[in-house]
């Protein structure tokens, strides 16, 4: 059995000041310290975006169905630990990730190659698969939309769920 999931999240980021003490996170690792993004957890857009992929996949909710408790009443800001949710659920129904996209709009931040590989390897670890079964694609957004202009970043996911479905 095969099933495949989409999944997307933004949020706004904005320069820091000496007031802000969050750092823009993207896919579990710390990218930026001049960002940050505009969120009630940690903002991990790219986690974000894959928990609403691995949930649908499964025919489940969007994240902030169990997110916003974790974070608003439980103080759980990481996202890692969301994607740690939706990965027993997945695992409940006799499932595994076989692989995952994800392609990121946003001007800024730029990124090195260590860091994608860096990011590569988090998720990987969370979901339990190799960072080359990973792809992370980045555009500019060529300054059509707030994405592209810098004051925010859009992700997009697909996952490929493998396995035999128990509960099916």
């Amino acid at each position: 059995m095969v099933r495949i999931g989409l999944g997307q999240d933004s949020h706004q980021i904005k320069l820091k000041n000496s007031k802000v003490k969050k750092n823009l996170i993207l896919g579990g690792v710390e990218v930026d310290k001049n960002y940050y993004p505009l969120a009630n957890s940690d903002g991990d857009v790219i986690l974000h975006s894959l928990c609403n992929a691995l949930s649908s996949a499964i025919g489940g909710n969007s994240i902030g169905t169990w997110a916003d408790e974790m974070c608003l009443k439980k103080g759980i800001t990481d996202s890692r630990e969301y994607v740690k949710v939706v990965m027993r659920k997945i695992e409940q129904k006799g499932l595994k990730v076989g692989n995952v996209s994800v392609a990121i709009e946003a001007q800024e931040p730029r990124l090195p190659l260590k860091t994608i590989g860096k990011m590569k390897k988090e998720i990987g670890q969370l979901l339990k698969i190799k960072p080359e079964k990973i792809g992370l694609t980045f555009t500019s957004g060529e300054k059509l939309t707030p994405f592209g202009r810098g004051k925010a970043i859009q992700v997009l996911s697909m996952v490929i769920l493998e396995g035999g479905g128990k509960n099916d």
